[in-house]
């Protein structure tokens, strides 16, 4: 199908917040609103940017779009990152108005000591802590699976948590750490897929000498099936260097299948490359990442990255050698964070990273059955920031599938806007 490119009028949208503090809610792979719509979930605190320190302070709460927006504190946690916060998100499968999030604890004898979860229900003011911090919740919210973030801070800064407490050298690919599952009524946990399970699977030689880790979980619709980002490396501070592939497994690590692998030579290993040449964005724009994967159903899976030889927004059967359908050929050329409506599939929802130039992100729905790409509107940047603090849009859709939710600060604050995009949606 020929696609096509609308430059639509800019949507109207609203912003979330007016206390003088800064709000925001982190990814994109879920949605901000609880079952009635009526709650939004954010993360406050009082600045637009800092470097994170383990006792830097989030508050964790919600918008009430029923009263004014005003927000409702909850709690705090210092366990969260610019770019996900502290894995905030409803418990969807769970009795009356639940929500869970990343703490730390005062146990040191956890398996990543003083990290948890809080578990906080919002009709009885009662939590839960967990003794594992969560990567991803199942929709059923039975389980999560589980990864250590002190890890993520040494192979992936931007998703981890800061930690200032000196650490032995990390093990490049061990037994005894991986992805662990935690039963989020009993708190019993378990480790199942190693990263020596990883390492051993379908090997390439650049895994050889390499530090291995795992990211964007995530965990389909019926909660049976969960895909992942296995990430290796030998240069852990240039993202360039990073190698991907893109798996699936049960919940219990059982059935590995690699649905794509990006492994490729790197000059950037050579004595003489210089990393300071290389700007903030340009590994989000490399031809070679896997990145931003999702669960469109139960068996398709959409992410950015390359296959036969190029790059496009793909989407994947959840099988060996399974179809691979490229989505938006020649209009949706550049990585994005997507999403498809919960309620109509044919609707993606995604933006782009800061253009080189301007440093302007433009926010856009595409239209699977009809090619059209249809831009939202554009969102400057401040190019000071980096990656660990920057603010991408992570656009999130509403419950109904007909408002979006975005993180942005061109207003020279951090905030979260809600547009309605709803006269779009319900036209085709």
């Amino acid at each position: 199908m020929h696609s096509s490119h609308i430059i639509a009028s800019p949507l109207p949208y609203r912003r979330l917040g007016a206390d003088g503090l800064h709000h925001f809610f982190g990814y994109y792979n879920k949605s901000t609103w609880d079952r009635s719509q009526r709650y939004v979930l954010a993360q406050r605190v009082p600045m637009a940017d800092a470097e994170l320190t383990p006792d830097l302070v989030a508050e964790i709460g919600f918008f009430d779009l029923q009263d004014g927006d005003r927000f409702h504190r909850v709690g705090q946690t210092t366990a969260w990152n610019w770019q996900m916060g502290a894995q905030l998100q409803w418990l969807d499968g769970a009795p009356g108005r639940q929500l869970i999030y990343n703490c730390r604890t005062d146990d040191p004898s956890a398996i990543y000591p003083h990290l948890g979860a809080t578990v906080h229900n919002v009709e009885t003011g009662e939590d839960k802590t967990l003794p594992m911090p969560v990567y991803v919740v199942a929709p059923s919210s039975e389980y999560g699976l589980c990864v250590n973030y002190r890890r993520l801070y040494i192979t992936h800064q931007t998703i981890g948590y800061s930690d200032t407490t000196p650490q032995p050298p990390l093990p490049n690919a061990p037994a005894n750490d991986g992805i662990h599952y935690m039963d989020l009524r009993t708190g019993e946990t378990r480790l199942v897929l190693s990263y020596q399970d990883l390492r051993d699977f379908q090997p390439k030689a650049s895994m050889d000498t390499a530090i291995h880790w795992v990211s964007h979980i995530e965990i389909n619709p019926r909660s049976s099936r969960v895909l992942l980002l296995h990430r290796w490396t030998e240069r852990v501070e240039d993202e360039m260097c990073f190698l991907h592939r893109l798996i699936t497994v049960n919940p219990d690590g059982s059935d590995l299948r690699l649905l794509e692998c990006s492994d490729h030579p790197l000059p950037q290993l050579a004595k003489d490359f210089d990393p300071n040449a290389v700007g903030t964005f340009d590994y989000e724009k490399s031809e070679h990442q896997i990145s931003h994967p999702l669960w469109r159903d139960d068996e398709h899976i959409i992410v950015w990255g390359p296959h036969a030889g190029s790059i496009h927004y793909h989407l994947y059967h959840d099988s060996v050698g399974g179809e691979v359908q490229v989505i938006g050929e020649g209009v949706l050329t550049e990585n994005g964070h997507m999403t498809f409506s919960p309620v109509a599939r044919n609707w993606l929802l995604s933006d782009t990273y800061p253009d080189s130039v301007t440093n302007e992100r433009v926010l856009f729905l595409y239209n699977t059955a009809t090619g059209l790409r249809h831009d939202l509107g554009s969102f400057y940047t401040d190019p000071g920031l980096k990656k660990e603090n920057r603010c991408d849009l992570h656009p999130r859709w509403s419950r109904d599938g007909r408002h979006a939710c975005i993180d942005s600060i061109h207003d020279g604050e951090r905030q979260m806007y809600v547009m309605d995009v709803s006269a779009l949606t319900a036209s085709a």
